[in-house]
This record gives structure tokens, sequence and C-alpha cells, in this order.
């Protein structure tokens, strides 16, 4: 028998939508991914520390609540409390990304959404009910699905860089540039288009100085944005410039960044308490390619207006996985809410 509604993906986006369809009586069924990079458990937003912007969890005594929430055998996945918040002896912080994906998480089982741990690594859309394979083996039929597996941004590469992810090394100015270990303090992006130039100048409202690093001797932003970012006493373009490793130890986390030169000037340091990764995301969408329209990039398309409407009726995406521009978890939970109630409008339509 086939299952009315399918989730592919764990992140705001796909445990909202199992929220939804679960309160609804469609009896979700959610693939959560594994510990491949792309789609993590959780999704990305389990490598984000402190998050300040997702409305809802002010900065209070969040893990009491949180083990209070979350069922006691996934205790074990939630990160230490972070040093230095304490308040009448208790820690006093913003929600980190992975207890509120846990939050999350419990709220989906509460409700009756059952949850595999695994991939889907295939989908056959020419047919109903659709077909889908795991990375287990296992194939589903499915009434509806709902693409929710997100998009990873991209990073250099560097073991230095892994090494510091969370810990001043961020792709994400808006999620993070507010943070008290950025205030005040000089930091790096690396970029050169637009979205380079929207972080960078961004984060000059928080640092004493952001330093942009690029390549090349020109940026490929658009003139609009190139002004801008000429005109802003506090940022600063490394043109020809190029992060050869970043800097930094276990008590401060990054103190500093290793440039080298494209141009054969002799390779410096600089000092900075973070860099932001401004070069790009990819969508987890390879395996859907041929099987549902999508843009340039890559990303998936919505085929109406204000619905998550995918090329092939009965498919749904939501979060980053069709968003290219806002890429917020608030964003994301919100399109996991409609595409939820498009698959129930959906379902009903057809008798199912």
């Amino acid at each position: 028998m086939a299952e009315k509604v399918v989730i592919i993906g764990s992140g705001p986006a796909g445990f909202s939508a199992a929220i939804y369809a679960a309160r609804a009586s469609l009896e979700p069924l959610l693939f959560e991914g594994t510990v491949k990079p792309e789609m993590i458990p959780l999704g990305q937003l389990a490598y984000t520390t402190e998050v300040e912007n997702f409305a809802g969890f002010p900065a209070g005594n969040i893990r009491e609540f949180v083990e209070s929430a979350v069922d006691a055998e996934r205790h074990y996945n939630l990160p230490p409390a972070p040093a230095g918040h304490e308040r009448d002896g208790r820690p006093h912080y913003a929600v980190q990304g992975v207890e509120l994906m846990e939050l999350m998480k419990q709220q989906a089982l509460n409700f009756g959404t059952r949850i595999v741990g695994e991939d889907i690594v295939d989908v056959d859309f020419t047919n109903r009910p659709f077909q889908l394979t795991s990375s287990g083996g296992q194939t589903v039929a499915a009434e509806t699905v709902i693409v929710a597996t997100g998009a990873r941004a991209n990073y250099l590469g560097l073991e230095s860089e892994e090494a510091f992810k969370n810990r001043g090394v961020s792709a994400c100015a808006v999620c993070d540039g507010a943070l008290p270990r950025f205030r005040n303090k000089p930091l790096v992006v690396v970029g050169g288009g637009d979205s380079a130039i929207e972080e960078a100048t961004y984060l000059t409202k928080f640092a004493s100085q952001v330093m942009l690093v690029h390549r090349r001797d020109e940026l490929r932003a658009s003139k609009i944005m190139q002004q801008r970012a000429f005109d802003d006493p506090k940022l600063e373009i490394l043109w020809n410039t190029v992060v050869d490793e970043v800097v930094g130890d276990d008590s401060q986390g990054v103190t500093g960044v290793r440039l080298n030169s494209t141009v054969d000037q002799p390779s410096r340091e600089v000092e900075a308490a973070g860099m932001f990764l401004a070069i790009g995301h990819t969508p987890n969408t390879e395996f859907l390619k041929g099987k549902l329209e999508m843009n340039d990039k890559g990303y998936l398309r919505w085929t109406e207006a204000f619905r998550t409407k995918t090329s092939v009726a009965g498919v749904f995406a939501a979060g980053d996985v069709a968003d290219d521009y806002y890429r917020q978890a608030i964003t994301s939970a919100g399109t996991g809410c409609m595409a939820a109630l498009d698959a129930e409008r959906y379902l009903a339509e057809h008798g199912k």
C-alpha cells in the first residue's frame, strides 16, 4: 500500500512539513539522510551554533527546556552548552542549531511521523504511485512526495577551514554575524559576487573592519553592488588574493587568515576573528536530475507562484532545495508548512 506522504530531508523544511502532515492524519514517512556532508540528519542547521534569529527562541535557560522536551535516548546528540553564558548558575544562551532541530524532530515524532535514517537515492515519478529507492535498498510507494533536501554551502576545502567551522568559520553572515565573537573585530569574507558584497556590507554593522578576499582584480558583482562596496569605509577589498590557511587555537577559535597572492606578491597573515564564505551553494538535487525541472543553478523550480508545486503533479519542494535567495531556517520552515498543506489538498482533490 502506498504511503500518503513521503518527505525527503530533515531540516527545518522537512520537519515542519512532517508536523503539519502528521497533524492532518497523513501519517508521513520521513527519510532524514545519513552522515554524508550534503544530507546529514537534522539538516545543515546542525552545523550552526547559536541561532538568534528563529522567532520564539529568545536567549534563556534553553538547555533545561530542550532536555525536558527531547527523548532521553537522544540527549547524547546535544552539544555542550556554550561556556560563559551562565546566569544564576544556569546556562543562558540562544538555542543552538542541533537543539532547535532536535526539538523539531521531537515535535514531528510526537504526532506520529515515522523517521528512517537513510537517503533516497533514486525516484520514479513516471508512474503512480511514485516509487522511491532508499540507500538501504528498500522501495517505497508514495502518493505524494515532499522534497526538502536543502542546499549546502560551498567551502574552500582547507583542513584548517574544516577544523574551525562553528568556531569562527561560517557560510552565513545573516545567521552568525551578530554573535558576540564577531562584534567589533576584524572579519574576512571570501568571494566576489553579489552575495559576497551583501555578506560583507551586512557584516560591517558589527565588525570593526571587513576584508573582502577576491582572487581576481575585478569583482563579478553587479555595478551597483560594487559601488556599494567601494563606498563603504569599513570594507577593504584584497585583490588578487586567496586564502591559504585559517589560523586560530582551541580557546579563541579563529584568530587570523593566511593569504597568498595570485600575482606573485608575498604571502601574509591578517588578524581576523572570523572568516565568512560567500562562494555559492550547491542544492542537493543530484538524484533528481532529469526527474524534475530545475533552474540553471540546479534548484528545483516551483511552477506556480506562492505554491510549492514542482513540474510533476503530486511532488512538492520545500526549503533551500527550491530557494536560492533567502536560505534561512525560518523561511524553510514556512515552505515546509506550505508543502504539507499543498500535499494534503492534492490528496483530497484526488480522493486519497
